[in-house]
């Protein structure tokens, strides 16, 4: 969802700054790659290795409490989301959101956006074990929608997200956000594209 449906990837990294700001703390280049896509305890080890604390929790809840309440007032969609989504819908294929965040900020999201009737089921991080990068969240997604993961195409902007794909052994196609793909993801990918608007237009 975030940094895919949405343009909300780079309002998580400015309120991951301005609680690191507000702490004296310094985030490098690096930790936006490492934050993006996870959640639950793999979101709380790369907090507390850059905030340098012991407990991330407190920091991870008041991050995604911010973010929620600015997103209350505008979601901004990514390039060729009506279009995709219109198409799929179109030709009868059922369609998941498998995202990190909470279902409550899912369901906000796709409503405040308009996009709700699009989707057949809605999969949070906190209905997973293990978050990204493993394959949970995709199994039960696929699960969910009546299909097998290997007849599923996920659709990610984060390496976390990729790996979570490819382990799931679903089709991966990576449409980068905050982070370039690097030769491991053009290698595992099914497909890489600047927009989902070039994902209509020349894989469809």
């Amino acid at each position: 969802m975030d940094g895919l449906l949405f343009d909300t990837e780079k309002l998580f990294q400015q309120t991951w700054n301005e609680i690191a700001e507000e702490r004296g703390v310094l985030l490098p280049k690096e930790f936006a790659g490492k934050i993006s896509g996870t959640n639950g305890k793999h979101m709380c080890c790369v907090i507390e290795k850059y905030y340098k604390i012991s407990d991330g929790k407190e920091i991870q809840d008041e991050c995604m409490q911010r973010v929620q309440a600015k997103l209350k007032r505008n979601v901004p969609k990514k390039p060729g989301v009506d279009e995709i989504l219109q198409y799929f819908k179109k030709n009868k294929i059922p369609l998941a959101v498998a995202s990190s965040s909470s279902k409550q900020l899912i369901e906000s999201n796709l409503r405040v956006a308009r996009l709700s009737a699009y989707f057949d089921a809605i999969v949070s991080g906190t209905e997973v074990k293990h978050g990204k990068p493993a394959p949970d969240i995709f199994f039960i997604a696929a699960e969910r929608i009546k299909c097998k993961p290997e007849e599923c195409y996920v659709f990610e902007d984060s390496v976390n997200g990729v790996r979570a794909g490819v382990a799931a052994g679903c089709k991966t196609v990576m449409i980068p956000d905050l982070i370039l793909p690097t030769r491991e993801e053009y290698k595992c990918c099914y497909g890489v594209y600047d927009t989902l608007k070039d994902v209509v237009m020349s894989f469809l």
